[in-house]
């Protein structure tokens, strides 16, 4: 008979990873992959407890599944993620039905714990504190056969007074250059085009490797694997932001040229408060650097509104910072006081409604700032990886700079669409919007199929 599982994921790029990491564990174990939690066996959410609100929609959705429980008593129902690392056993009681909990420094031990949970007649729990010094490496089974992430350091140490992944994710662990290529020379023997190396603070990777070795040092052997045709890596963090890694993308033909650079506030005392360990000048110092030394390059930040504290001066200030920089794009949110943060107690939390009207305002400007950007494409041509059918017609893919292109026009057809995904094209822009461009494919661009 067969055995099918589902996993469903919240959270950030290596939430993304790890699941595709517990996919090919399950696979290896016989197991099916479904997206339709009623035909599994199996059903894992991978949690992300970053923010309240996706906290809230894990716990919401296990919560939801008591009933396909009732009605299916061998399913096996776990729960996996930040969200164990931080509820530890609490996540029983408030998910009593759940059958399985472990995580983020467990999956490895996934085929024991499935085991266990399906013979025993009590849940099953573990979650590791720290990840295990000889982890080895996982098998995976990726949904993109075009883009693969690519783990090369774990965790944080940075201890930001909003943040809860050094808490969750463990002190920072680089993984050897070795096997770092081992998997990107895999991948590009599957056909993979482009490969994102990722970290919480992808900067300081291999400060903790013995010979040293930086992310500069990494992407230049990333660079030299035959096949791969794109590199890039998140997330960076200004404090490791170096003049060598800059000159180094700039550089290297197939690292890409988009820098995605979280700024969190455009005030001092706030980032002060964040614990963040920069200036607004030191800030804009690095920018200038990166637009002086690659040309044409993107840049994208995260910013949070309402901080613990924060004024209308002050809040007005990171607006002026958007402004004077004019990021491509910006990933907002509104302060979400989280347990064990430093900033959680801090007494002088911003209500609710004042988070929503300044949210509100950044994304107003930022979506200005980035159709004024991305006007200024029309008429240009664009080296554009396309990565298949679009929802809405046309085929989609994305440039250097990582804007998403709906490519459209004569040349193919989109029944096509999965065969011609992977193939890079040069595309003529001839609209734009804040987050996606229109364009056509340029002539003799494409190979046939």
């Amino acid at each position: 008979m067969e055995r099918k599982f589902c996993i469903i994921t919240y959270g950030c790029q290596m939430n993304v990873r790890d699941s595709e990491a517990m996919a090919g564990i399950l696979l290896q174990m016989g197991y099916n992959p479904t997206e339709d939690p009623e035909e599994a066996d199996v059903i894992l959410l991978n949690t992300c407890t970053v923010r309240e609100g996706a906290e809230e929609r894990a716990y919401g959705r296990i919560n939801e599944l008591h009933a396909l429980k009732r009605r299916k008593p061998h399913l096996i129902i776990g729960m996996a993620g930040c969200i164990p690392q931080k509820d530890r056993e609490r996540v029983f009681a408030k998910a009593p039905h759940v059958d399985l909990v472990f995580g983020v420094h467990n999956i490895h031990r996934l085929p024991e714990l499935l085991r266990q949970a399906k013979e025993g007649c009590m849940p099953v729990y573990e979650v590791y504190r720290r990840p295990p010094e000889d982890l080895p490496r996982l098998p995976a089974l990726r949904k993109n056969k075009i883009k693969a992430y690519v783990n090369i350091i774990h965790g944080c140490n940075k201890w930001c007074t909003f943040c809860i992944v050094p808490l969750t994710r463990g002190p920072e662990r680089s993984i050897p250059p070795d096997q770092v290529l081992a998997e990107i020379e895999e991948l590009a023997r599957e056909g993979y085009k482009e490969v994102t190396l990722l970290g919480q603070n992808v900067d300081s990777y291999g400060h903790d490797l013995r010979p040293k070795v930086d992310l500069a040092d990494l992407l230049t052997m990333v660079h030299d694997v035959e096949g791969i045709q794109r590199i890039r890596f998140t997330t960076s963090h200004p404090r490791d932001m170096t003049l060598k890694l800059i000159k180094t993308v700039a550089a290297l033909p197939k690292v890409c040229e988009h820098i995605h650079l979280p700024i969190q506030a455009g005030d001092d005392l706030v980032l002060s408060r964040m614990r963040r360990g920069y200036t607004v000048a030191q800030y804009k110092e690095i920018v200038a650097a990166i637009r002086e030394h690659i040309p044409g390059v993107s840049i994208t930040t995260d910013v949070i509104v309402g901080f613990p504290g924060e004024t209308e001066e002050q809040f007005e200030n990171t607006l002026q910072l958007l402004e004077e920089i004019r990021f491509d794009a910006v990933n907002s949110a509104m302060y979400s006081p989280r347990e064990y943060t430093r900033a959680a107690t801090f007494p002088d939390q911003i209500d609710e409604e004042t988070k929503k009207r300044r949210l509100w305002r950044l994304n107003s400007l930022q979506e200005r700032i980035a159709l004024e950007i991305n006007r200024e494409l029309v008429g240009t041509r664009q080296e554009v990886l396309l990565e298949g059918k679009g929802e809405k017609g046309g085929l989609v893919g994305r440039t250097r700079t990582n804007k998403v292109v709906v490519v459209e026009g004569d040349g193919f057809h989109l029944e096509d669409g999965d065969k011609l995904a992977g193939q890079t094209v040069d595309v003529f822009i001839t609209d734009a919007g804040s987050w996606v461009l229109r364009g056509r494919l340029v002539k003799g661009s494409l190979v046939a199929v």
